[in-house]
Formats: structure tokens, sequence, C-alpha cells
């Protein structure tokens, strides 16, 4: 689960990424029924039932949803959402936090409104902590307490030789394979952090638990490795063997699965733009901006799709769906850009559309 012991993504940049590939069969039915309780549609199989409810935390006055980016849960059953934000709006918090229930906790992170990208909860000898990660003109990675205090603040590692003159000291929104614009982190078994720079130079840094950068490996390329767009990072312990690293190569429709040093093992293909990675018991669930989740067992095969929608979503040429609230179907998704599991196995999904979407599967089997 997603805790340890794109102004949004331009249409033009969407439209880049979201070249055609193949899709990964069902080799479970899929169930959408009306709930026992109303309304809400059970999704899933007999195995991975779920009642979908969209949704499922409201914002207080004056807050507003400024397009939904990621989630992550911590020990007590809070969940942290981040959003983009919007940079004429720089009092207004991205991070949100709720109790279990749904409930509004608090909000913070007025710092990284515009560019509020990737979330995830760390233990460190008992006490949890938040990092985030940051990108068009923040271009930033952050260490935060679970109350939003900051612990350290680092800009673009300018020691890796690979950005361009002046992205750590005056960041602003220009993108490019020299720009510093990471997207999600994961937690190396030796407790180093890895950072992928999913959206500049899609580049994986490695940094100490205090935010000093010690290395980096992967760059663009056509796989085995190298990436088009890898969105996001997670550490693997499930099965036999040492952890490994599974990269969503975004652009490529693929995941790559690594050594946490970068020594490529394995590329998974038939997944539409999948965005990241989690992991609850033998279970790893994947995100896909091609309006789905996807269920993997622990030898990365597909086991069930949730909410899927592909279909439709990919004929929207024009991404209008994701602005018109009208068109949204119960118990499928638009574009799912990130989802974690809480320690019941229930997933909380982040979606990448106008208003912001945040569903709650509630495990029913």
């Amino acid at each position: 689960m997603k805790r340890r012991n794109d102004s949004s993504v331009s249409r033009r940049c969407f439209l880049t990424t979201a070249t055609a590939g193949t899709m990964a069969g069902l080799t479970a039915p899929a169930v959408i029924s009306a709930s026992k309780t109303g309304s809400n549609k059970i999704i899933g199989d007999e195995e991975h039932g779920y009642e979908v409810l969209h949704q499922w935390p409201q914002l207080p006055d004056p807050f507003r949803w400024q397009t939904t980016h990621n989630v992550a849960v911590d020990s007590k059953q809070f969940l942290y959402v981040i959003h983009e934000g919007k940079t004429e709006l720089p009092d207004h918090p991205s991070i949100f936090v709720f109790d279990s229930e749904g409930k509004y906790v608090r909000s913070f992170g007025k710092q990284f409104q515009g560019g509020g990208h990737g979330i995830e909860v760390r233990n460190e000898g008992g006490q949890e902590f938040l990092y985030v990660c940051a990108y068009q003109e923040i271009k930033a990675i952050a260490k935060l307490d679970l109350r939003g205090e900051t612990v350290w603040y680092r800009n673009a590692p300018m020691q890796s030789g690979i950005y361009a003159e002046g992205e750590d000291t005056n960041p602003q929104k220009i993108w490019g394979r020299n720009r510093f614009m990471p997207t999600n982190v994961a937690f190396a078994p030796d407790g180093d952090i890895l950072v992928v720079d999913g959206y500049g130079s899609y580049s994986i840094h490695r940094y100490d638990q205090h935010g000093n950068w010690k290395s980096f490996f992967g760059g663009p390329g056509e796989g085995q490795g190298t990436f088009n767009l890898p969105h996001g990072i997670w550490i693997d312990n499930r099965g036999k063997g040492e952890p490994k690293l599974v990269v969503t190569d975004r652009a490529h429709h693929k995941l790559q699965i690594l050594t946490p040093d970068g020594e490529h093992l394995a590329t998974h293909e038939g997944y539409g733009l999948p965005a990241n990675a989690d992991t609850y018991k033998d279970l790893m669930v994947i995100p896909e901006l091609y309006a789905r989740l996807s269920l993997l067992d622990t030898k990365y095969q597909v086991i069930s799709h949730l909410g899927d929608d592909s279909k439709r979503i990919r004929a929207d040429e024009d991404f209008k769906i994701r602005k018109d609230v009208k068109r949204w179907n119960p118990g499928h998704f638009i574009h799912p850009h990130d989802a974690c599991f809480d320690q019941n196995g229930n997933i909380f999904v982040a979606e990448w559309v106008a208003t912001g979407r945040i569903t709650k599967l509630q495990r029913i089997t």
C-alpha cells in the first residue's frame, strides 16, 4: 500500500504520450451490478469484488479540487490527496487529508500549487513522513511531516550533469529532457529514496534519507532500462527473491521490472498509459490513464480489470469527456492517475479530470 516500514497536464503533452498500444485481455469476467445499498456499483469478480464510491471525500468551503493527481494512506487510515493546483491561487493548499470515513481533517502544501504530483507515506523509525514530487514550474522533491512541516526541500540535482543551467535556482515551466520534472517516489531496500523524473530527463535518481543526491540511471530510449515517460515507480516486495523496482513506462504502454540499482529484468506489455503502482499482500494495482485499473499477481499477470471504460476513452481524441461530468458512467473510470490500497485492501483512485475525483473501491470479497 502507499506507505512504508499535469495547471493540469497540457492536452498537447498528453496527446504526445497517448500513442496506440496493445491492451491486456481480461483473464477473469468483469462484474458490474447495482449495490445492495442502492445506486453504487459492484465491480470486479467473485475473488476481487469492490463497491464503487465515486467522489468519496468532499472538500469543505472555501476549497475546490483542481485536478487530482495522487493518493497515499498512513498507518491511521488517513488518506492524503495531492492535486496539481493552480498557480493563480497561491494560498490554496494542494494536499488534503481525510479520515477513514472520508471526513476532511486538514490541508497544507501551498508551496506545490501549480505542480503538485506524487505523494507517498513512509515510516522511518516509528515516525511517518510524506514525500512529495512537484513538476511544472515548481520542479522539486520534498520531505514533510504528516502535518505539512517541511523537513527538507530539493530542486534539480545539478551534480548529475544532465540538467540545463539554472534549473535548480530559477525553475520555470519549460519541458524537455534537460529539465527536472519529478513525478513519483519509491523507497529502496537499503533505505535510499528513488525519484523518477517522469516528465523531464526520464531518469531515476537515488537520494539518501537526508535528501542528498547519490546517482541516477535510466534515461530516454526504447526499453530494457530506458524509457518513454517513466511516470510511476514502486518497490515490489511480493513473492520470492530480492525486491524489484517496477517502472510504469507510460508512453510505451509497458511495465519494466528492474533491480533497485537499475538492471533490467523483464518487460510486460499490454497496458494503456500505465501511471503508477501499489501493492497489498499478493496483489498489485496499476492505474491506467486509459480508463481502468489492472490487478496483477506476483508474476505480473493480469487477473482482473476494474472499472474498464478504455474503448470509449481511447476514442475521445479531444479529451472532452474529462471535462464533461454528464458523460461519466457510474462504476467506470475516466483517467486513473494513481491508486493505492489501505490496510484492509480497499483501493483509493485519483483521476486526471478537470474537476478532480477521488473514488473509493470498498472491498467486498
